[in-house]
């Protein structure tokens, strides 16, 4: 999203006792040695890594399993193409300034880069919102929604996501101004208060608002259900009864007595029959299962929520802060807050698919076809 400056590293050597230390000295006095830069190199590759697959898998889940090509998991699989573009147009670049603290790749690229970064990270989180009222409609007008609900429709809904995201990435393009000397920073102009604030509440404040309305009346709609399922007073139970001959009697069985008349020649017989009857609960226990996906996929809305409320509100605050107070800006903080919200693009496709059963089913197979074929 919007990067602010950067502090730009003056390299120094340092010697003692005739052993050589690299460090990187920092405008404000800090340190940072070659190994910190590259421990945090690796961290920040294995996670834009981890991102790239992630989101990978998921589109090749979908694409290879039939059953997944629904209107309702085409939104999941183009949330993951969205995140696979953060971490293939963003990351990998992000990566690079943020261990170097200095920009080296030349104004083109940074504009590119800044669009880039601020359409799909946009891109991502109105996808959550079109997901959410994806579910709010379907859990609250299943009926007529059903009849709507079309790859037309979700490719709709997704276009309009990416609509809002190019307006609110566009505006700075067109006051960058083109420097005659070389560029070492790249960020997007905070003097511009008035598109800090649109580009934050565009991006985020009211796509959050929206998403704690819709899991609300969501979570509201999905307890009704599980209370209406989960009846106090045991109902109607389905019984079935076979006949088993010369069994004792007991207290689960229901006897009928059946008595020969007795024969001068044979004596007096007596055969008895009865019919067992078995109780089943079978109606009971469906409705617990339905109650209990009920309440797993009310869970799923709280971890989902909460995770992009986690990654992406500190970086969102810490933003209009900054654009109202130059003293508070503090680089590694503000790296902090960005790569947490970066984080949310491997989050997503962890929880929107382990949630689902259908997709640990094709996933694996996706796996083992995978490991089959090497």
């Amino acid at each position: 999203m919007e990067r602010s400056g950067q502090v730009e590293p003056t390299p120094t050597v340092n010697t003692t006792n005739d052993t050589f230390v690299t460090h990187s000295v920092t405008a404000d006095g800090k340190t940072e040695s070659l190994a910190y830069q590259i421990s945090l190199a690796v961290i920040l590759s294995v996670i834009t890594l981890a991102t790239t697959l992630s989101n990978a898998f998921v589109i090749a889940t979908i694409s290879q399993s039939k059953k997944l090509q629904t209107p309702a998991n085409f939104l999941i699989a183009s949330l993951a193409i969205t995140d696979l573009l953060v971490s293939i147009l963003v990351m990998p670049i992000c990566v690079l300034y943020t261990v170097i603290h200095t920009w080296t790749l030349g104004q083109v690229v940074c504009d590119i880069w800044l669009s880039s970064d601020i359409t799909c990270c946009t891109a991502s989180i109105l996808h959550l919102c079109v997901i959410a009222l994806d579910r709010y409609w379907a859990i609250t007008d299943a009926v007529e929604y059903s009849k709507k609900r079309t790859p037309g429709r979700a490719a709709g809904m997704v276009a309009t996501a990416w609509v809002i995201a190019i307006s609110i990435s566009l505006p700075p393009l067109f006051w960058r101004q083109v420097k005659a000397e070389e560029l070492t920073s790249c960020s997007v102009n905070t003097d511009h208060i008035f598109y800090t604030i649109y580009s934050t509440f565009g991006a985020f404040y009211i796509p959050t608002l929206l998403l704690i309305v819709l899991y609300g009346r969501i979570y509201v709609e999905a307890r009704k259900r599980i209370l209406k399922q989960s009846p106090k007073k045991v109902g109607k139970r389905l019984t079935s009864a076979h006949l088993v001959t010369n069994s004792p009697g007991s207290t689960a069985s229901l006897q009928c007595g059946r008595h020969d008349t007795p024969s001068s020649d044979t004596g007096s017989s007596t055969s008895e029959n009865q019919v067992k009857v078995t109780v089943s609960d079978a109606l009971l226990e469906k409705k617990r299962i339905s109650a209990a996906r009920e309440r797993k996929a009310t869970k799923t809305l709280g971890i989902i929520l909460g995770a992009y409320i986690v990654c992406w509100l500190p970086f969102f605050i810490y933003t209009l802060l900054v654009a109202t107070c130059d003293s508070c800006l503090n680089p590694e903080l503000f790296d902090f807050f960005t790569w947490l919200g970066y984080l949310n693009s491997l989050i997503n496709p962890i929880i929107y698919t382990m949630s689902n059963e259908d997709f640990k089913k094709a996933f694996h197979k996706l796996l083992r076809f995978r490991c089959c074929r090497l």
